[in-house]
């Protein structure tokens, strides 16, 4: 994001550093009513006379860039500048796409439980990703919080995401610190993400919420994710070639990966294949522990210690002396496997056909995602982990294809082994089938609802 010198976000030149306890919105022992209305005391203040003695530097600064570029301190509304197809084109090329499912690992899939919503933002201040929980998220649309929303604090005034990137370090925003009222009622919590491998500012990560959200330990917390993915993108860096450089670009991400990339194929297998990038035919088929083992790598991959190995195992106890001695073995099998310890950790280039179904998930290719998806992640695996991201997988591309007006696709999926009972598919399937086929169609759908008891559907 540009400050109000013009230099980007990811520019530090003429930035004076706050002292480390500035970017704390409630420090311990504080309490969130009086510091309310505190801040109402001194917001008055501000607009009065210009006075900002009694709030943090960070928030001063901020307040005056606001108010000198012309935001009203009565309200905002962003302006939304990229919507449905050119939002998902500029999603899906940007470099923070490919952490996402990390994100919602760490964050977004707790954000739901705790009644909050996060937030990544691009280094313009745009909002790309804005998910967690669905009514706060209803709340948050009457103020544009919404995905394709720009909240530069020259145009939206004081807010989490882009004070973090303009100061290029986590920060809080608590309540009255916002400088338009009709965002005064939120809390955020956000931390700038950075390129590994040139330190350029990519976005921000944010937490936006009520007033728990300011609560210090969720600074650490947005703090430690966003250096997950910083991770994550590094570790990433090593599969795929560079990306040019262009913020505007609605290039599809490339899915080339550098040369003696390996495939992991878990789709539909009981037990993983192991081969080239460019013959995902061949290969060696992996045990069931290894096949596990292996996938957990490529899904995590700032990677695990030996006990975290264990627990994702298998809900009871497994020994990590054992895990140790399968991945010691599996580092045997397969001498061309870059694979570190403490963490355990991928170090080579490594895709699986997982990521190839998310990638045309991505890119709205609704038939290109059921052609990539022969059945679920290692069916037969009870790892706690493997199961989750079977069902996480499955949950997906179910969803796209019950939202997709492809009619072969449609029945291509329902004729999957994991879909042959699926009613909701074959409703689906049978709504868009022409007249020709429909019959044969409604004679199935018919069949599955006698035999699981659900009440059918007369107009068909």
């Amino acid at each position: 994001m540009a400050s109000a010198s013009g230099r980007s976000a990811g520019s530090r030149e003429g930035v004076t550093r706050p002292a480390p306890a500035s970017f704390l919105a409630l420090p311990k022992g504080s309490n969130a009513v009086s510091e309310r209305n505190r801040l109402e005391r001194a917001y008055d203040a501000f607009l009065s006379t210009g006075e900002v003695g009694s709030v943090r530097p960070v928030v001063a600064d901020s307040w005056r860039l606001s108010r000198a570029s012309g935001v009203s301190p009565d309200g905002v509304l962003p302006e939304v500048d990229l919507l449905d197809r050119e939002l998902e084109a500029y999603r899906s090329a940007h470099p923070l796409a490919s952490v996402m499912p990390l994100l919602r690992r760490l964050l977004i899939d707790e954000a739901e439980e705790a009644g909050a919503i996060v937030v990544v933002a691009d280094a313009d201040a745009r909002l790309l990703w804005v998910e967690g929980d669905a009514q706060l998220r209803r709340h948050a649309e009457a103020m544009n919080w919404v995905a394709g929303a720009r909240w530069d604090e020259r145009v939206a005034g004081t807010n989490a995401p882009a004070a973090a990137m303009r100061l290029d370090h986590a920060l809080q925003v608590f309540a009255r610190e916002h400088f338009a009222s009709n965002v005064a009622g939120w809390s955020c919590t956000a931390a700038p993400i950075h390129d590994p491998l040139t330190g350029e500012v990519l976005g921000a990560l944010d937490i936006t919420g009520r007033d728990e959200v300011a609560a210090p330990a969720v600074l650490g917390l947005v703090r430690a994710a966003a250096a997950a993915a910083e991770t994550e993108l590094r570790m990433l860096a090593l599969t795929r070639p560079p990306a040019k450089s262009s913020r505007r670009s609605t290039a599809r991400p490339t899915l080339l990966t550098a040369a003696g990339t390996q495939r992991l194929s878990v789709l539909g297998r009981d037990r993983a294949l192991l081969g080239a990038e460019n013959d995902p035919a061949g290969g060696t088929e992996l045990s069931m522990r290894h096949s596990e083992l292996l996938f957990l790598l490529a899904r995590h991959r700032a990677g695990y210690s030996a006990d975290q190995l264990a627990i994702a195992l298998h809900e009871r106890d497994v020994a990590a002396v054992t895990v140790r001695a399968e991945l010691s073995r599996l580092r045997s099998l397969v001498p061309g496997l870059g694979l570190s310890g403490r963490p355990y950790r991928l170090t080579s280039a490594l895709t699986t056909d997982v990521d190839t179904v998310r990638a045309c998930l991505l890119r709205g290719d609704v038939a290109a995602a059921v052609e990539a998806y022969p059945g679920p992640v290692l069916p037969s695996s009870e790892s706690p982990e493997v199961q989750a991201a079977r069902d996480e997988v499955h949950r997906e591309i179910r969803s796209a294809v019950l939202g997709s007006a492809h009619a072969p696709a449609v029945l291509r999926f329902a004729n999957r082994p994991c879909s042959r009972d699926d009613v909701l598919i074959w409703r689906h399937a049978v709504r868009l089938a022409p007249p020709s086929t429909k019959p044969v169609l409604v004679e199935h759908l018919l069949r599955i609802e006698r035999e699981l008891g659900a009440a059918p559907v007369r107009s068909r």
